[in-house]
């Protein structure tokens, strides 16, 4: 909306971080169907985790790999420096730590890493504003 509202267009950058952010959605909800499943099974929700079955765990690496696909892209695009791929690099690190929590598939886990994907947020967050803080000194 920001994009439209004031470039009168929506430029490419922006249809990226939608699908980034698409991605990054589809994984930690995923994460969060996990717990849920045997209870979705019995009311009949098919949520990600249910149409994943026994790839549940490899799609949601799947979606964030992607996800980080494509905010590698976005920063190449911008001609971002190091300061934004720190940032992303830590939240890189920090999906490994997910993927400890998920591969055995416990609910409590699962639940675990779902609420983690704040800090995830986070460090790509504080990536973007010290690049932007190195570009554009107050």
């Amino acid at each position: 909306m920001a994009f439209a509202a004031i470039l009168n267009e929506i430029p490419l950058v922006a249809w990226l971080l939608l699908f980034a952010n698409v991605f990054w959605a589809i994984a930690y909800d995923t994460e969060y169907a996990m717990v849920d499943r045997e209870d979705d099974l019995k009311i009949g929700i098919k949520s990600s985790a249910i149409c994943f079955g026994k790839y549940d765990v490899q799609a949601v690496l799947l979606c964030y790999a992607l996800m980080f696909i494509i905010l590698a892209y976005v920063g190449i695009h911008l001609g971002f420096t190091s300061y934004y791929y720190v940032g992303l690099l830590a939240a890189f690190l920090l999906v490994f730590q997910q993927y400890a929590l998920i591969k055995k598939r416990l609910k409590t886990d699962c639940f675990k890493a779902f609420l983690k994907n704040t800090w995830i947020g986070l460090a790509i967050l504080l990536g973007i504003v010290a690049e932007l803080i190195v570009k554009h000194p107050f």
